[in-house]
């Protein structure tokens, strides 16, 4: 029996992913374990690997295009010639008299998420919500444990629990249908367990989406930028890119062919040095600080123990934006396969994720990489960049003579030097 394929979801409330590329094509033989394609969401890049052994067959989407979440994107056969899935019939109602009506209410759907790169089911540990109940996009819905890990699982929409489509104990696959959130509160809220029969997840048509084909080879002219100004780019080639202080938009700006991959970091290292615009735009400034003690870890610690704020991300982005000394103020935090936006506001501890902006500051965390000195040059944003430096950290501040004066740059740097050093007095 054929194997589905699905866009899995990879974060909380993601309801969408974007094909980066396939690593096999129709009719190819795939083994469990071999990376099928890599899909993008907001926050991250990753591979998904084949589920079963067979052939890989019905590839319904191609590089490039943004998918729903829990749509069957393509299938694994028992032969290459195996016919593309017929649609789905629909129900038909329960013809007995005395039947218990269940049927499944209108609204928005929740699936049992990704928590792992090779997870494949969740256990439903409990619900915290009751059928019925109202909730909120933030309220915890309900408990999930991994072979890693056990999380809660937020709502992502309001609404009222108009069904429940799996019970506590129950192992359910990544992509099944498991509650339904409906706008008005429900007359009689549904109860069912995942064996009793999932249902089909409903996917909305985009007016400006092509039609689903099966070719997946490179195109031949660059692919446009993603929604969002994301470049598609391979995890490695991504991590590449990052170790070795290249541009992935210059291979954009040249008319390469996106997805890139890692052979194209060859490419782009060979491109001439001066096709970096920004370099040549204006002097540079770089300045490094040494910061002996960590003070951030423990402060990482107490802030997910005493205030539950558990992003490191989001708390290293709050301490840049103090440290900028103007209000508001958007920082772009890079590290490897991780690239998220966040504005703070200059008198918080942390800051708040955005989905897209113009930042006022770039900030690369390689602390736990093997890198322990860089000199980039300025780019079209300042640039801070953290790594590890004994026990403590080295900070390297770059940016354009234009961007910042001599003395403003002085004072970012040992701003925030200080508060990664002591990150309390930041609240003080």
């Amino acid at each position: 029996m054929p194997l589905d394929v699905i866009m899995p979801a990879l974060g909380m409330a993601q309801d969408t992913g974007l094909i980066v590329a396939w690593h096999k094509h129709p009719g190819e033989a795939v083994a469990v374990g071999d990376v099928l394609f890599e899909v993008e969401t907001d926050k991250a890049t990753m591979e998904v690997e084949a589920q079963g052994d067979g052939f890989l067959t019905g590839v319904a989407a191609e590089a490039g295009q943004e998918v729903p979440v829990g749509q069957v994107i393509a299938q694994i056969s028992d032969s290459a010639e195996a016919p593309a899935p017929a649609p789905a019939p629909d129900a038909k109602p329960d013809a007995k008299p005395d039947a218990k009506p269940d049927a499944i209410p209108e609204g928005d759907t929740i699936i049992m998420p990704t928590l792992g790169m090779a997870q494949d089911s969740g256990l439903l540990v409990r619900w915290l919500k009751a059928p019925g109940d109202a909730v909120q996009a933030d309220d915890p819905l309900f408990e999930v444990e991994t072979d890693k890990s056990t999380v809660e699982v937020a709502a992502g929409q309001d609404g009222f629990l108009a069904a429940t489509l799996a019970d506590e104990g129950e192992d359910v696959p990544v992509g099944q249908i498991i509650a339904i959130i409906s706008a008005e509160k429900p007359a009689n809220p549904v109860t069912r367990s995942a064996a009793q029969g999932s249902v089909a997840p409903k996917v909305v048509e985009k007016p400006s989406q092509a039609p689903p084909r099966a070719s997946v080879a490179k195109p031949e002219h660059p692919a446009p930028i993603a929604p969002g100004g994301r470049i598609l780019a391979s995890p490695k080639a991504r991590r590449l890119a990052l170790e070795q202080g290249l541009d992935l938009a210059r291979l954009v700006a040249a008319g390469h062919a996106q997805p890139f991959h890692a052979s194209d970091i060859d490419t782009l290292r060979a491109m001439p040095v001066a096709s970096a615009q920004t370099t040549a735009a204006a002097p540079a400034r770089r300045l490094t600080a040494e910061i002996a003690q960590d003070g951030f870890a423990a402060f990482a610690d107490w802030a997910a123990q005493e205030a539950g704020i558990s992003d490191s991300d989001a708390l290293l982005a709050g301490l840049a934006a103090a440290s900028l000394g103007q209000g508001d103020a958007t920082i772009n935090v890079q590290a490897f396969e991780r690239d998220r936006l966040f504005v703070g506001d200059g008198t918080q501890a942390t800051a708040q994720q955005v989905p897209e902006g113009q930042p006022d500051l770039v900030l690369r965390d390689l602390r736990f990489t093997a890198i322990t000195a860089l000199c980039l040059g300025p780019e079209d944003q300042p640039v801070l960049t953290l790594t590890r430096s004994g026990t403590g950290y080295a900070v390297t501040f770059e940016c354009a003579a234009d961007q910042m004066s001599a003395p403003r740059a002085i004072a970012v740097l040992s701003a925030f030097a200080g508060r990664m050093q002591q990150p309390l007095r930041h609240l003080l």
